[in-house]
């Protein structure tokens, strides 16, 4: 296909979804008329043996696209857009943070978790890169969630472990409803694997 063509299929497909609302390019001039969270994540997977470590968990890293309390929908390039009048609770990076804090206190395995200031005696780091956390456009809709994390010893700072966690989860519309359902279905997936990872090597 020439690029003519597909620079016109590219617009047909940026036109159709600006029809129906998904696209919003002036997002953050809007007055949200919804504040979305995320669920608590299925923590089966994680029992065994109890640690008596403290892990401290910075506020995530992301690039300025996702640094930001709009809920992002990724076309193909990747293309950054935003659904208008809907918004997370906090800017995104905040809202993992808290979610993965809550998550490894909810394993009931670690003495303490917490975040910068809290006054804890640090044994290590948890830092976390967010690298998708969107509705993904790939001709199948999906909630896609990819973050990077490494376990960090604070008292010596060499790395333990590291590994990307990765989830994508079909989406059964592209509303903000139907998206952020499957944003929390994949996150679930990504929060429980990465407090059984963390769990497992402390």
């Amino acid at each position: 296909m020439s690029s003519a063509a597909n620079g016109l299929s590219r617009r047909r497909m940026l036109t159709g979804l600006a029809a129906t609302g998904l696209l919003a390019g002036c997002a953050s001039s809007n007055t949200p008329s919804a504040l979305y969270g995320l669920t608590s994540a299925d923590l089966g997977g994680t029992s065994g043996r109890t640690s008596g470590a403290q892990i401290l968990v910075p506020r995530p890293r992301a690039l300025k696209a996702l640094d930001t309390d709009n809920i992002a929908v990724v076309n193909t390039g990747p293309v950054y857009s935003y659904f208008p009048k809907a918004a997370w609770t906090d800017a995104l990076p905040n809202v993992v943070q808290t979610k993965v804090v809550e998550t490894l206190e909810n394993t009931g395995r670690l003495r303490g978790v917490g975040f910068p200031g809290d006054g804890l005696l640090i044994d290590y780091q948890l830092q976390i890169e967010v690298r998708a956390f969107e509705l993904h456009l790939d001709g199948r809709n999906s909630g896609r969630v990819e973050l990077a994390a490494k376990l960090v010893n604070d008292r010596n700072g060499r790395t333990v472990s590291n590994r990307v966690f990765l989830a994508e989860t079909p989406a059964s519309g592209t509303t903000v409803d139907q998206a952020v359902a499957a944003m929390n279905r994949s996150a679930d997936q990504v929060f429980a694997e990465m407090a059984a990872w963390v769990t497992g090597r402390v």
